[in-house]
């Protein structure tokens, strides 16, 4: 009876006992970024910007080149947890580098590039851009790093990633800034810990700078961390255009800005639906940029291959914040078809010192 007792507890037991030994050992290798953090520059172009001269800006989500047109995701309805073989993520890879290369903008400002992680199958995706854009300005800030994501079923494991910023300008300094986590712990052991990369760019004969900052904001909180983080992203952009810097903000608000016409894009029911950004808080400074003609992101709840494209979910979360001693000459997304991203690519034209042009 004592021998059938102890296996009994054993069995019932054990896994609960191991359950919470593994919180406890995911909560000792916790991530725990500084509030703001110096990184590291690579590449030394010797190059500054001048005022007259145009300059052009893509920011792209590349979904750590694993959300191609075969994907879907298990966060947003879909089945899958890793959606593409190697072999797929890397000609990902070399698509989105060979499209970034003939587009030949001045900045790249990229998010969801991995390294090492169980998601990318291993591929290292922060050195194979260092590899192919060598001569850019670059430095990389993680927004995601867990030793071991336990969840879903098969887990997604490993994770370290970031967002990645090139420039053919040099970087006089590179920083990153940690914003306010919504979730708590356990939860919050396992999830992302999103970030400001903020990049300056000195300005020939000013002691002004260009301000860049990278960013991509929360997507699958109740909507307090995406109001806290933009609140964050304001302070930040806002204090810098008083000092009389030019300021540029670009990537996945996973929000959409408050003047975009959404009336050509249905939001389906039950689907993931993107947060509101109120337009009129940022207006006085800056220019608020997203492009309606063409979706910015596409849904992940099944894959796109496939799929009647006229009755899919989009949204339009991708863009830019301009301060208003820049000229902006066009803004625009570009229809790749979500070939090799669940993103779009968008991208802006500017000149230093001016208003919007109409």
């Amino acid at each position: 009876m004592i021998k059938f007792l102890k296996i009994f507890f054993a069995i019932v037991f054990s896994p609960i006992i191991l359950f919470f030994a593994f919180i406890l050992f995911l909560s000792l290798v916790e991530w725990k970024p500084s509030r703001i953090e110096n990184l590291q520059i690579s590449g030394n172009t010797r190059l500054q910007i001048s005022t007259s001269r145009e300059i052009s800006i893509l920011s792209w989500n590349i979904g750590y080149a694993s959300l191609g047109d075969n994907a879907d995701f298990f966060m947003d309805g879909g089945k899958s947890v890793i959606s593409s073989s190697k072999t797929r993520i890397n000609e990902n890879l070399i698509s989105i580098k060979n499209f970034i290369s003939e587009l030949d903008a001045d900045i790249l400002l990229l998010q969801e590039v991995d390294k090492f992680s169980s998601r990318s199958r291993k591929v290292n995706q922060y050195d194979f851009f260092m590899n192919n854009f060598s001569k850019y300005s670059a430095s990389f800030a993680n927004n995601y790093k867990c030793i071991f994501v336990p969840f879903p079923f098969p887990p997604l494991g490993k994770i370290d990633s970031g967002v990645l910023s090139l420039s053919k300008f040099d970087f006089s300094s590179c920083q990153r800034l940690q914003l306010p986590v919504p979730f708590t712990w356990p939860v919050r052991l396992a999830n992302l810990k999103r970030c400001l990369l903020i990049s300056r760019v000195p300005i020939s004969n000013s002691e002004k700078e260009l301000v860049l900052v990278n960013l991509h904001l929360e997507a699958y909180d109740e909507g307090d961390g995406k109001k806290a983080q933009t609140e964050e992203l304001y302070a930040l952009i806002k204090s810098e255009y008083d000092k009389g810097n030019y300021v540029i903000a670009a990537g996945d608000f996973n929000q959409t800005f408050s003047n975009v016409d959404l009336s050509s894009y249905k939001q389906e029911e039950g689907r993931w639906q993107a947060g509101k950004i109120d337009v009129n808080i940022f207006e006085d400074d800056f220019h608020c940029l997203m492009n309606s003609d063409i979706p910015s992101c596409r849904s992940l709840h099944a894959s796109y291959k496939d799929a009647n494209k006229e009755s899919f979910q989009y949204y339009i979360i991708d863009g830019f914040l301009i301060s208003k001693n820049i000229t902006v000459l066009d803004c625009k997304t570009l229809d790749l078809g979500f070939k090799n991203s669940d993103h779009n690519p968008v991208v802006a034209k500017v000149k230093l010192e001016g208003t919007l042009k109409n």
